[in-house]
């Protein structure tokens, strides 16, 4: 029995490998456990990717993001709340120490439980906006599901992002059919500001949603919060750190009564014939939500960096802390993806690539990076160029930052100096110093003659008068 238990052991520490990258620690704020059970699927899925699971009440004593100043949790769910404040453990502050200390954050909205003010205030702090009135709801009369919202129409039906979005098929892959479409049943919608650049949309709702109060007696809504492609319903932000961070608008798209649902199409939804019944893809896409907000999917790494002079290639003399100005260099650095449960060589969407920056205080070069190998875990990009003809310190530098994949920020830097006094060329290999040269040996030669002229020529005797005196 003993070769077994060892053999368990093996395999319980394969799985917990197969987990985020940035740890496996979960906090799962619910306010009662009774409500655990609408969402068993998905924290069955959690825990069987390797997530370690603490589930707590947000009052509770036991609440704690941080321990002796360090995280004590990797990654935070919060699922609504009925009350109207979450406790002196979740206050915005915290949270956003939580996120600027690594942690990652994955949040649920629903119009039956009033948003507390602690995520009002989060919200804010993250230029991301709510309707004003709590119980607001995303209707759409075009695009929502007849069979169970056929007078309500407040369960609003929206194709896959990677279907009509290309920037995030890499993420969010689908099975490739127009008529597989996602279920946002009675969602709150967000409204996104221009301050931060941060912020990215992945779900948006479609032309014909609007926001809507279904506590009024109207029928009509004059003043909407906002409106088709100004509302996102599911909304992500990745920190300069790339801590990650999303709002989800409807908590019930991830209770199991949805994960199996059967949806039918209204008249105006893009996708399968009207009228038809679709399978919802809401287990898929909350799985691909969750994974890459607990980083299980879009996180780069740098394997390796390297630089060299080209004629050293075969002395083997790498990343050199001095160059000489005009130097033939190459520079190449390995980059690794990790995808779920491993890391594999990375390449950069359809039309993107990885570039390179010479600078000193601006750019020399700015250069794209060529894959030219592929090893099991990497991908190798290069390039080759000349320096420029001017002295200091430089920096060579890969900035690659894009939407959905943790920023890869690397930064070497070297001296490049001037020619040394016996690195110059000779004047002879110059060609335009010949008329300079020839000048020179020009003045030379004829000074030399002139000399010989002068010291060699025999002077004229002198003629005497009879009387002595010297003839003219």
């Amino acid at each position: 029995m003993r070769w077994f238990s060892s053999f368990l052991l093996l395999v319980a520490a394969a799985v917990v490998q197969a987990v985020s990258s940035s740890g496996n620690k979960l906090l799962v704020v619910l306010e009662e456990l009774a409500d655990k059970s609408k969402y068993s699927r998905y924290l069955s899925n959690l825990e069987a990717r390797g997530f370690s699971i603490a589930y707590e009440s947000p009052k509770s004593d036991k609440v704690s993001l941080f321990t002796l100043g360090e995280r004590a949790y990797d990654h935070l769910l919060l699922l609504p709340a009925k009350s109207k404040g979450l406790g002196p453990h979740l206050t915005p502050k915290l949270m956003l120490d939580f996120i600027n200390a690594g942690g990652n954050i994955l949040l649920t909205l629903s119009p039956s439980n009033p948003t507390p003010t602690a995520i009002v205030s989060l919200l804010l702090e993250l230029d991301i906006h709510l309707p004003a009135d709590r119980s607001s709801i995303v209707i759409d009369h075009f695009n929502h599901d007849t069979i169970s919202a056929g007078e309500k129409h407040d369960v609003v039906l929206v194709p896959r992002p990677d279907a009509i979005r290309p920037d995030v098929k890499n993420f969010f892959r689908g099975d490739g059919k127009g008529g597989e479409a996602i279920a946002f049943p009675r969602g709150v919608g967000q409204s996104l500001g221009n301050t931060s650049p941060l912020l990215t949309p992945l779900l948006r709702a479609p032309r014909s949603a609007y926001v809507y109060n279904a506590q009024e007696d109207t029928d009509s809504t004059e003043d909407a919060f906002a409106a088709g492609q100004q509302l996102s319903l599911i909304t992500t932000m990745q920190a300069r750190n790339s801590a990650r961070f999303t709002v989800v608008g409807s908590a019930e798209m991830l209770e199991d009564a949805w994960f199996d649902a059967k949806v039918k199409r209204s008249a105006g939804m893009t996708g399968a014939p009207v009228g038809k019944e679709l399978k919802t893809s809401n287990q898929a896409f909350a799985t691909e939500v969750t994974g890459w907000t607990f980083k299980e999917i879009g996180v780069l790494k740098t394997v390796n960096i390297e630089h060299h002079l080209n004629e050293a290639v075969s002395q083997n003399i790498s990343n050199p802390k001095i160059y000489r100005v005009k130097n033939d260099v190459t520079y190449s650095i390995e980059l690794s993806e990790y995808s779920w449960d491993k890391w594999v060589p990375f390449t950069p969407p359809a039309g993107d690539f990885v570039q390179l920056e010479f600078s000193m205080l601006s750019p020399f070069h700015r250069l794209p990076l060529k894959a030219v190998k592929t090893t099991s875990t990497g991908t190798v990009y290069t390039t080759s160029f000349k320096l420029p003809d001017q002295h200091g310190i430089f920096n060579f530098k890969v900035n690659y930052k894009r939407p959905f994949y943790t920023n890869v920020e690397e930064k070497n830097t070297v001296t490049v100096r001037h020619f040394a006094h016996d690195e110059w060329p000779r004047s002879w290999v110059i060609t335009g110093a010949w008329p300079w040269i020839a000048g020179i040996g020009a003045t030379v030669t004829g000074w030399v003659a002139f000399v010989a002229l002068w010291l060699w020529s025999k002077p004229v005797p002198l003629k005497l008068s009879k009387s002595g005196k010297k003839l003219q």
